[in-house]
């Protein structure tokens, strides 16, 4: 019973059409109409269109995670997050893990293990975050950052990683969920 899926009872809704509503260089406003049968309901909705997204926890030989420190402009902060990005068209999301590593902190990794993926934010997204362990991460080169990307590089010890998020210092939602990820597949 340990493996056993949980069994839905709610049917999905049916897309009748669906359309872009405006266009940006890192997502699409997308507008359904949609249809409920089990209840013969009619409604249109809409979704935010990312490309899927790729997290980073990357530990290094002493058992530090590289961290890095930037600005986010949705919430107008300076965050501490672990290192991330946006997949690119065509590119393997893996390969993407490997890439965004390197040019966020110039860590680089032999040993890495899919952690899996989760729904970014189902209610408005249509896109996954995955998540990736680099093990023994060590500094190769140094970062080759996009025109508007300021980051700082940390490595903490991991024990006082855990502690800044249950002080509330790290309260990236994707962070805390690939930490949570990361933690159940330890056992902990």
């Amino acid at each position: 019973m340990k493996n056993k899926k949980f069994e839905f009872t709610l049917a999905p809704w049916k897309t009748i059409e669906e359309r872009v509503e405006y266009k940006t260089n890192i997502f699409n406003l997308i507008k359904r109409d949609m249809f409920y049968e089990q209840e013969n309901h009619f409604g249109s909705f809409y979704s935010i269109d990312p490309p899927d997204w790729i997290n980073v926890i990357a530990l290094t030989p002493e058992n530090e995670i590289v961290l890095v420190e930037q600005y986010r402009f949705g919430i107008e902060e300076v965050t501490l997050e672990i290192p991330g990005g946006m997949v690119d068209p065509g590119e393997d999301v893996f390969e993407t893990a490997k890439r965004e590593l390197l040019e966020e902190t110039g860590f680089h990794s032999e040993e890495w293990e899919s952690l899996g993926s989760v729904s970014s934010n189902p209610a408005i997204q249509t896109n996954f975050t995955h998540t990736y362990l680099a093990k023994n991460a060590v500094r190769k080169q140094d970062q080759q950052l996009g025109t508007h990307e300021f980051i700082e590089v940390h490595t903490v010890p991991f024990d006082r990683f855990l502690e800044l998020a249950r002080q509330g210092e790290i309260h990236h939602a994707l962070v805390l969920s690939a930490i949570g990820r990361y933690l159940l597949m330890k056992g902990c």
